[in-house]
């Protein structure tokens, strides 16, 4: 059985948002850290881990992402801040 990751990455408390999945959150943060990833998070400097969530059925894990790339921004930040209430870099706990 495989595990999925819907996760927010953040460029500092209340800064620019990224939200992904994947099924490896440890190897995708790094990517996104050491700029492997071309495109937004690149840019904007997003590389904070401060929200995460897991399921091990990969089609809730992609429905969830899209129902949350749709919610308001303030609702985004209420979930990281019930999470994650100092902002934390929690990439750090995971390795």
């Amino acid at each position: 059985m495989r595990d999925y990751y819907i996760y927010i990455l953040a460029s500092k408390k209340n800064g620019t948002l990224y939200l992904g999945v994947t099924n490896n959150l440890v190897k995708r943060v790094y990517e996104h850290k050491q700029n492997f990833v071309e495109g937004f998070t690149k840019k904007y400097n997003i590389h904070s881990l401060v929200y995460y969530e897991q399921t091990n059925d990969s089609y809730s894990a992609i429905q969830r992402e899209k129902r949350m790339k749709r919610w308001k921004r303030e609702w985004k930040i209420e979930l990281i801040e019930r999470f994650n209430p100092g902002w934390k870099d929690l990439h750090y706990d995971l390795i």
